[in-house]
């Protein structure tokens, strides 16, 4: 048997379109149901039009899901744990991993540059558009140099 982990990304009130975004990026299928359509919110209510949950199942098979947080719990106290995502392969996923930072990084904020690292992978971090993190890492795609520059 297999186990999974599967990221679950918690948003206020944009969840469907960071889903929507993540769906240009990855590919795959997406499917959303909002408060009001598991009967969590009365239609015409702050909450009704939130999502409730989202899943998208990626052309990969990864599975990232997704939820608005109702109005009722934004004032409860949160952790400090920031979103982060890692993203990693090895050379031969090199084009699909650039292809995917380049969406993760459109429009977001680039922390660290996709490049070779001293190590020798090429790694990058970017939070993208909605606040969420992601690492990015391909093992093995680069040579370490000398001098400790990527």
């Amino acid at each position: 048997m297999t186990a999974n982990l599967n990221p679950y990304l918690n948003f206020v009130d944009d969840a469907h379109e960071a889903m929507q975004h993540y769906q240009r990026v990855f590919g795959g299928e997406l499917t959303r149901s909002s408060f009001a359509e598991f009967g969590m919110a009365e239609e015409g209510s702050p909450d009704a039009d939130k999502t409730m949950h989202a899943q998208l199942v990626t052309d990969l098979g990864w599975v990232l899901m997704a939820s608005d947080t109702p109005a009722h719990m934004l004032d409860q106290p949160r952790g400090t744990a920031a979103h982060a995502v890692s993203l990693s392969g090895g050379p031969e996923d090199a084009e699909t991993l650039h292809r995917y930072w380049d969406g993760l990084a459109d429009g977001g904020q680039v922390q660290e540059q996709l490049a070779v690292a001293p190590w020798g992978d090429e790694f990058g971090m970017v939070t993208d558009r909605f606040g969420v993190q992601w690492m990015v890492n391909i093992a093995g795609s680069g040579q370490p140099s000398q001098d400790g520059e990527g």
